[in-house]
């Protein structure tokens, strides 16, 4: 087993050339918030990645292994609540109280300029139906904000797609835990579910797909 035990944030001020022949891990984010953890990476090799206590592992960031090596971390696609704000029953600001109420439950959030981002919790997701926001689960890579002193051992700060990959989202919703309540809105192939008098059609506002 190579140890890891050296972080570089997004491999920066690494030759792309040495980028290029580095191996890869691809990690949730259950796994890259442990400061501990054994994988497997891309070559087949058992890795054991020993970082300081606190300190967490990004998508697109870069281990440096005992022996010199070169290990590039992927965030790997989860299941993920997607939150948006109604357009017909609310404002964008709606989002702002939906991450008050999250951040009060200290709720990890990944937070983007158009929608929010939480892992499964049908109890949350009631909570925040309720308050008239659109919320159902999609298949996504997860980046929840940092804490207001960071992160030990990195200036990272998340600002949507500076990991250096593309949203890609696999949908598979329409599964969310759904009161009995909530309507059900088909939108081609999404399932958006609205909480009490969001009873309207929003056609496809929030279907805008990830770039």
């Amino acid at each position: 087993m190579i140890h890891f035990s050296k972080l570089i944030r997004h491999g920066q001020g690494l030759a792309p050339v040495l980028l290029k022949r580095a191996t890869s891990i691809t990690l949730d984010w259950d796994v890259r918030q442990k400061s501990r953890f054994e994988s497997t990476d891309s070559a087949g090799r058992q890795v054991g990645v020993f970082l300081q206590r606190g300190q967490v592992v990004r998508g697109g960031d870069v281990l440096v292994g005992e022996d010199g090596s070169l290990l590039k971390v992927l965030a790997a696609p989860q299941a993920v609540l997607r939150i948006t704000h109604c357009s017909q029953h609310g404002t964008p600001f709606d989002l702002t109280r939906a991450a008050y109420h999250l951040g009060n439950r200290h709720v990890p959030i990944e937070l983007q300029t158009d929608h929010l981002k939480i892992e499964p919790d049908h109890v949350l997701a009631d909570m925040l139906r309720a308050m008239h926001l659109i919320v159902h689960e999609v298949q996504d890579r997860f980046e929840p904000e940092n804490g207001a002193y960071g992160e030990h051992g990195g200036g990272h700060h998340h600002h949507g797609d500076d990991h250096g990959h593309a949203h890609e989202h696999l949908h598979t919703h329409g599964h969310a835990h759904e009161p009995a309540q909530a309507a059900h809105h088909s939108h081609g192939h999404q399932h958006h579910v609205h909480g009490p008098g969001c009873d309207h059609d929003h056609g496809h506002a929030h279907d805008k797909p990830q770039a």
